[in-house]
């Protein structure tokens, strides 16, 4: 085996990758002789198959096997000789083989670049802070009051307006057919609340109980239900009663209705919620605040292949309407890849780039949010490695169990979801892994306390959503090290599988 570098350019390398005829066939042959004496084939007896039956049966099988290891082990050697620091999935391709020929391979690899972490301590870091405003709490209280205001049934002849609430029973038609999903009985209808498609209330105002209505309705075009949308229905609809809404009362009767013991554990509970509410914004501004200040102190290469990944899906944020296009090229290639073929080939079409219909301006935003993005992650990665950040068993324990408290009811469900997928579990840890070395930032830079408001706080967070460069930007450094033993693993398994099958087929079509 002979292994020769011939690329070595910013954070791109290749190597020549030499396997002689003569250890190939001493490889086949030893491996030959292992499958022969364990060998079950009809009219010999095990350990006594003649070797030409054997290689006859087992030939090309055990000849692309033979490649394979011995490709894996020469990408390997590869890798730990020059001391790779892996940035993504190396990529191995049979360069030529023929019988009786030496096998010539390429391996193409994209390692890491030096990353200088800034001195921390140096890092001016404002953390805005709030408590919850008396006005926050009343003014909730105010809309749950308005919300849950009581109904009275109206005795009185009149005709429904909005705001009243409508006991109705539906039934939708379109060309005349019932649809499903399309009647309820005894539904309790507030006229003026939008809960329905747009012009179902405004059809049901004027109507008086005892009456049946017709409302005639077109499906929005973007219905989420896809045989409906755009359609015109018909609804019949049996006003049975009509109640009105009384005045909104913040007492202990609300506090009950709501589940409370009185107004004072109601007022407690909203308390609480807000000061939640606001922890998640608070803590999502400090993270913002820390990645802009990092992203001041970097300026490294980055992997082509993480910078391109990461631009496309900038490319795809800012142009929604392109995710389809590149959804087409995904399946396309993936079609490709589904068979082996003997040869490299060309496509007999090209595919327009994904950025063809962007200004000049606009690829010059998504590439600086890219390049933003991959640095960010690859520095905040690089702390919490040099910082020995690790997310514990226990970590994860809680993780798992907070979002099963998202899911109220299906508690159970969810924790067997995690148990049961490892690669969930891997992608649960990413986010912990970021927050525990933005914990970490936090202890070491110089940080102000700034008090803030809830308005200014989260029309910050609006502007912040707005700008997509500021948007999670080590989100996938993040997952990246939550799978750092992928590297090593990397390191071990290169692409090497395909490119030894389609040498093992040619070697065979050649007999």
């Amino acid at each position: 085996m002979n292994i020769t570098e011939t690329l070595n350019k910013g954070l791109e390398r290749e190597y020549e990758i030499v396997l002689s005829d003569a250890e190939l066939s001493a490889k086949i042959t030893a491996r030959l002789d292992e499958v022969g004496q364990t060998a079950n084939i009809p009219g010999f007896r095990p350990g006594k198959v003649p070797a030409a039956v054997v290689k006859a049966r087992f030939g090309d099988q055990v000849k692309g096997e033979v490649i394979r290891t011995a490709l894996d082990d020469a990408a390997k050697d590869a890798i730990e000789t020059n001391e790779l620091k892996l940035a993504s999935q190396p990529r191995l391709d049979i360069v030529s083989f023929e019988d009786g020929k030496d096998l010539v391979a390429k391996l193409m690899a994209e390692v890491m670049p030096e990353i200088t972490i800034p001195d921390l301590a140096t890092l001016d870091v404002e953390r805005p802070t709030m408590s919850v405003a008396k006005e926050e709490i009343d003014a909730t209280l105010q809309r749950l009051a308005d919300e849950n205001r009581p109904t009275t049934k109206v005795e009185t002849k009149r005709k429904a307006k909005s705001g009243d609430v409508v006991l109705i029973d539906f039934t939708g038609r379109i060309d005349g057919e019932a649809f499903e999903g399309g009647s309820a009985t005894d539904h309790m209808l507030e006229l003026g609340s939008n809960s329905f498609i747009p012009g179902f209330e405004d059809g049901l105002i004027g109507a008086e109980a005892g009456q049946t209505i017709d409302v005639k309705v077109t499906f929005p075009e973007d219905y989420q239900a896809a045989h409906l949308a755009g359609k015109l229905a018909i609804f019949e609809c049996p006003v049975k009663e009509i109640h009105e809404r009384g005045d909104a009362k913040i007492d202990d009767e609300l506090a009950k209705k709501l589940g409370f013991d009185d107004l004072a554990a109601l007022t407690t509970a909203v308390d609480g919620q807000l000061g939640q509410q606001h922890a998640q914004a608070l803590r999502a501004a400090v993270k913002t605040n820390i990645l802009d200040g990092l992203a001041e102190t970097v300026d490294f290469d980055v992997p082509p292949s993480l910078y391109s990944s990461e631009y496309e899906a900038v490319i795809r944020a800012m142009k929604p309407e392109l995710a389809q296009h590149n959804h087409d090229h995904d399946h396309d290639h993936d079609h490709d890849h589904d068979h082996d073929h003997d040869h490299d080939h060309d496509h007999d079409h090209t595919h327009e780039p994904l950025d063809a219909s962007l200004t000049d301006d606009e690829k010059s935003e998504a590439n600086d949010i890219a390049m933003r993005r991959v640095r960010l992650g690859l520095l905040v990665t690089e702390i919490g490695q040099q910082a020995n950040v690790e997310v514990t068993e226990e970590d994860a324990r809680i993780a798992v169990f907070e979002q099963a408290r998202r899911f109220p009811g299906q508690e159970q469900q969810v924790l067997e979801y995690y148990q049961n997928n490892p690669d969930a579990m891997k992608q649960l840890a990413g986010p912990l892994f970021e927050e525990k070395v933005m914990d970490y930032i936090l202890e070491i830079a110089n940080v102000t306390d700034v008090e803030t408001t809830a308005e200014a706080l989260y029309a910050e967070a609006e502007a912040s959503a707005a700008r997509p460069a500021a948007k999670k930007a080590a989100k996938k450094a993040a997952k990246k090290a939550a799978k750092s033993t992928a590297k090593k693993a990397a390191a071990k398994k290169p692409a090497a599988k395909k490119a030894a099958k389609k040498a093992a087929k040619k070697a065979a079509a050649k007999k």
